[in-house]
């Protein structure tokens, strides 16, 4: 066992059973994996349990060589230092966030008068950041939005109190064209410019409703002051926030700050989509995808997603709906599993956005599939010089030993890849001997006569498994079949893996490194691979059968009777008197013991 041999089981038995993460090393030292565990040693211990491990969990422990663990206070200690070293160090068997970008956030600076942007450096400076948000779309309205509600400065000019009031600066062109009210020269009151600052700040928050309730006050204190052009632009913006309002998907004017979290996974990936509810509103929307590579659970997996999304969009929300219950619930958290009601349907809402994600990303895979099926196609069309692209492609090889049971196959590869229904084997019937040649002209004219017969796909392109000769055969076969000028032909003769056309007398040679020699070569082994399987069955078939038929006094229904009761002749040869009584009856039973022991003493 690998714990035995490089010391591990030791390791194992040593180790604490506190909360933790372990590592798991290969002979290179590299770590493969990290894991995080309520209790260390039992989960360790676990890997090296064989019963009821999948197949990849075992190729993981096949590679280990050592490993070390860290201790924890928490849970929620263990899951945090997980992730961390996760994306640290990107373990091989660890999975994969599929989602590594850098989202944008939206900054307000600490200076006087503020600046307000979008930026993907998050700095440490004292700024305040809001985001990030995953959606550069709805970052970009925001800031127009912003922009076109306050008339906010965007130059770099450090504008304490002396430098404005001093005379040091001039206004610029966006003063000029409207979009600055101008603090460089004082001409806004650094007061009422915070103020447009912490409507912003609310903006931000989604708390829209808010700074309408304050613009409308506003409006009618300019309106009873007669200020109608300030009350205009007041009433204006006022539309503006309500247009966007609108836009937001409100889903409770009762519901505030609550983090959802719905799941869906197939065979290899995970999908997990989370919806920001601030307010009553659908602040912030975001689904990321995580390939598997062992058996996580989806409570493991959710964990993780959970943890790792609301780091990304830095939540402090204390109320998170989930579908179930992950494995590692964080302090301080309230997690729900909404049955019924308004929270119900935002867990419903969540469900349909990772389905259509979902569905999306299988559309993306499919479509890369597509272009990478085409990509080989066009090779292999362009460096074989063929009339069109080769999406059927059939290959045959014959297959006897010293012209004993003559077969061959013929195998198809539909867009560069088996399509192993398609196969079909063959018993060569008007050849003696071992004739090559003959052999592949009978087999080419039986497999597309029937073809044209039946009203069959014919193939972009035949492969036959050998040089010239070969080639010659098949091509006798297609021309008495009137297919030489519609199905291209080629011969690939093994020593090499030289190429053959019709009435070429050089062969064509590709670089050993080219997709189209490599695809086929793997359609020509695997021609081969086919035809032996089927030549070694009958070999196997005759001379079990030809071994039963020299005892005397068995028939052939005897002998399929102790083939299909033992299943080979070595379990007969094994079996005793009271076994072979059982199968054929006594008499016939003490003839095949005595046979096969009386040969064996």
């Amino acid at each position: 066992m690998a714990e035995d041999e490089f010391g591990l089981k030791e390791k194992v038995s040593k180790l604490p059973t506190t909360p933790g993460v372990y590592q798991f090393f290969d002979a290179n030292g590299v770590i493969i994996y990290i894991g995080k565990a309520k209790n260390l040693k039992n989960r360790v211990s676990s890997y090296f349990v064989k019963t009821n491990q999948t197949s990849k969990t075992m190729v993981l422990v096949r590679k280990i060589r050592d490993l070390k663990y860290i201790v924890v206070n928490t849970e929620e200690d263990a899951l945090l230092l997980e992730n961390n070293l996760i994306k640290k160090y990107k373990p091989r068997y660890n999975i994969l966030l599929k989602d590594d970008k850098t989202y944008p956030w939206i900054c307000i600076t600490k200076e006087a008068f503020p600046r307000v942007f979008t930026t993907r450096k998050f700095i440490r400076n004292g700024s305040e950041y809001f985001g990030p948000y995953t959606s550069v779309k709805y970052a970009n309205t925001l800031i127009s939005l912003v922009k076109s509600l306050y008339k906010l400065r965007t130059c770099n000019l450090s504008l304490n109190k002396s430098a404005v009031y001093s005379g040091k600066y001039k206004v610029c062109l966006e003063y000029h064209i409207g979009n600055c009210m101008g603090p460089c020269v004082g001409y806004v009151q650094e007061e009422e410019y915070m103020e447009y600052i912490a409507q912003i700040r609310n903006i931000l928050k989604g708390n829209i409703s808010s700074v309408i309730d304050l613009m409308t006050r506003k409006m009618k204190e300019y309106t009873i002051s007669l200020q109608f052009e300030k009350a205009q632009e007041m009433k204006e913006a006022i539309e503006a926030l309500r247009s966007h309002q609108a836009k937001s998907t409100i889903v409770s004017t009762s519901i505030n700050d609550i983090d959802v979290f719905s799941y869906l996974e197939d065979e290899k990936y995970a999908y997990v989509n989370y919806l920001r509810i601030v307010h009553g509103a659908v602040n912030q929307v975001h689904t990321i995808e995580l390939e598997k590579k062992l058996d996580e659970s989806k409570e493991s997996l959710l964990s993780f997603a959970i943890f790792e999304i609301r780091q990304l969009v830095n939540s402090r929300s204390k109320e998170i709906l989930v579908p179930f219950y992950p494995d590692v619930l964080m302090e301080g958290m309230n997690y729900a599993i909404p049955q019924r009601g308004e929270k119900k349907q935002l867990l419903e809402l969540s469900e349909r956005n990772v389905k259509f994600f979902k569905m999306d990303r299988e559309r993306q895979r499919g479509l890369r599939r597509q272009d990478s099926k085409l990509d080989l196609l066009n090779t292999i069309k362009n460096d074989l010089k063929l009339p069109r692209l080769p999406h059927r492609m059939e290959c045959f090889d014959n297959s006897n030993i010293q012209g004993t049971n003559p077969v061959a196959s013929c195998v198809v590869f539909i867009d560069g890849k088996p399509a192993k229904r398609e196969y079909r084997r063959f018993h060569v019937k008007t050849v003696i001997g071992a004739n090559d040649f003959a052999s592949m002209e009978e087999i080419l004219y039986r497999r597309y006569h029937r073809v044209l017969e039946e009203g069959g796909e014919l193939p972009d392109l035949i492969v036959v498994d050998g040089g010239k000769g070969q080639l010659s055969s098949a091509v006798a076969t297609l021309r008495k079949l009137d297919l030489l000028e519609r199905v291209p032909i080629i011969g690939l003769a093994k020593q090499m893996e030289e190429i053959y056309y019709p009435g070429d007398k050089d062969p064509y040679l590709l670089a050993k490194t080219s997709v189209a020699l490599k695809t086929l070569m793997h359609i020509r082994d695997e021609a081969h691979r086919f035809g032996i399987t089927f030549h070694r069955k009958l070999r196997e078939k005759k001379q079990t059968i030809s071994v039963l038929s020299e005892i005397k006094g068995i028939g052939e229904k005897t002998e399929v009777s102790l083939l299909q009761y033992f299943k080979s002749v070595n379990a007969i040869k094994e079996a005793s008197r009271e076994e072979l009584a059982k199968a054929i009856g006594p008499a016939k039973g003490n003839v095949v013991y005595d046979y096969f022991h009386s040969a064996m003493s």
